[in-house]
């Protein structure tokens, strides 16, 4: 199994427009980061975690010419901004696009891209072909693997979490109930949003990331969703520990 983080930047992604901070204007390319996305490739089969704004970008840098299915974590268009790009694969692949939300996340869907949902004669040509499915609260099936899906909350918002095997990823989290925590015991690697450091309403603190790595005890963590707040990847990774680090663009992680 390998992942690739396509993006680990939060809504505004860094550099931000118009800042100068030491982040924004820094030379490490870690500290480049288009909007958060990773892709797993299992078997020979390809599932992508969001479809942001920036889609387009991240699939050619990492070359991907061939993709299987879709996971949405939540309707913000940081995460799904990017799904017209996938209409590409309707024309490589010939078939329609699976894509698993929950409800909440497919109608959000189906407003913002209600082109594509057109009736048959009053469809545009070249609009992406979309096949919804709504994720239930159970584990569910897609390309065979069995993925358990980890609810958590982003301020007020629901959010998906997905666990895979030994791999969790969990992106705009503030909390996770405890019987939500009880399906990511036991990880190889946790992937877990962290935006800064400064407490935040709706997303994890880096401190309050490393407490929930912390009582979870993953083998491995990497945090993603990050804003330039967050300080330089370079002087920030060198104060976690050796089993933590800040993922950054075009990381890729392999597990067993």
């Amino acid at each position: 199994m390998r992942l690739t983080f396509l993006g680990t930047g939060t809504s505004s992604g860094v550099p931000m427009i118009g800042c100068t901070c030491a982040v924004c204007t820094s030379s490490d390319p870690r500290d480049r980061r288009l909007r958060s996305a990773v892709l797993l490739e299992v078997h020979g089969r390809t599932l992508l975690v969001d479809a942001g704004p920036d889609l387009r970008q991240q699939l050619l840098r990492e070359q991907v010419r061939t993709l299987d299915a879709v996971l949405l974590t939540h309707e913000h268009m940081d995460h799904i901004a990017g799904i017209d790009e996938l209409r590409s694969f309707n024309f490589l692949l010939k078939r329609p696009m699976d894509i698993h939300g929950s409800a909440r996340t497919l109608e959000a869907v189906r407003h913002v891209f209600h082109y594509a949902f057109a009736k048959p004669g009053e469809r545009y040509p070249g609009v992406p072909e979309l096949e919804l499915h709504a994720i239930p609260d159970a584990p569910f099936h897609v390309l065979g693997l069995e993925i358990i899906p980890v609810h958590v909350t982003h301020h007020m918002m629901p959010v998906l979490g997905f666990r895979v095997g030994g791999l969790a990823y969990l992106t705009d989290v503030k909390s996770i109930a405890p019987e939500e925590k009880a399906k990511l015991l036991g990880l190889d690697v946790l992937v877990l949003s962290a935006l800064r450091q400064k407490p935040h309403i709706s997303h994890l603190t880096l401190s309050e990331a490393l407490s929930l790595v912390e009582e979870l005890r993953p083998k491995r963590a990497f945090f993603t969703h990050i804003s330039h707040q967050m300080g330089r990847h370079d002087e920030v990774n060198t104060t976690l520990p050796p089993h933590v680090a800040m993922a950054y663009d075009g990381l890729k992680v392999e597990l067993a």
